[in-house]
């Protein structure tokens, strides 16, 4: 793992994206459900006034919205992506590479992650919360790159973090971005473990301590 690496996760893992830790947590896990989130649900389960999550919510520049402004996507989404995710029987998709190796320890479940580089070969994937179970093939990595601004997450980082079948898939994508990198797949995996961590014990540290729910779902 390089110090590059662990730099770019503690920045996504940080208030530097936007993200309100007693927000995204319950978001996650209501968008893992597979149905639109409304707004109001949302507030009742963070037990945050509308106002409040709204004002969270317009701070996350990137979030997808439907037609009746119902959530439907923020990192992991409803809408299709380049980079499919499975969990408990709900076909999903996320932003990029990394956050199909980060919501497993988020939301506790395995997954079964398909994906690939524009015309390249598909890669597939099978974790869980305690690691890579498969990798298809085995010679698989995951491009990494530092933006210098995250205000838009999606943008600047997301859509240059990708699964290449090999390193030599990755080349032409490492020669046309300076300071990028790629890691093996279980190196990204411990890097996204790694900030799902940090990110879960901002979110136990942000709860008020008379709060006694335990999970939205």
């Amino acid at each position: 793992m390089t110090d590059n690496a662990t730099q770019i996760t503690e920045r996504l893992a940080s208030s530097e994206t936007g993200m309100q830790p007693w927000l995204w947590l319950p978001l996650m896990r209501l968008l893992a459900q597979g149905d639109p989130v409304d707004v109001d649900d949302l507030a009742a389960t963070t037990g945050r006034p509308v106002d409040d999550v709204r004002s969270a919510l317009a701070a996350m520049a990137d979030t997808e919205y439907d037609g009746s402004g119902r959530i439907i996507g923020q990192g992991l989404t409803q809408r299709a992506t380049q980079h499919r995710f499975e969990i408990d029987g709900e076909q999903l998709y996320t932003w990029c590479a990394l956050d199909t190796l980060i919501f497993p320890t988020i939301l506790g479940t395995s997954a079964v992650i398909e994906s690939r580089y524009r015309t390249g070969m598909p890669v597939r994937v099978t974790v869980d919360s305690s690691g890579v179970r498969s990798v298809e093939p085995t010679t698989a990595v995951v491009s990494l790159i530092a933006p210098d601004d995250m205000s838009s997450v999606r943008s600047s980082f997301c859509n240059q973090v990708h699964f290449f079948a090999s390193p030599e898939e990755a080349e032409p994508w490492l020669k046309n971005h300076e300071g990028g990198s790629v890691v093996s797949v279980a190196e990204a995996f411990a890097l996204g473990s790694s900030m799902a961590e940090k990110m879960l014990a901002e979110t136990a540290a942000d709860r008020p301590s008379d709060d006694t729910s335990h999970s939205c779902c």
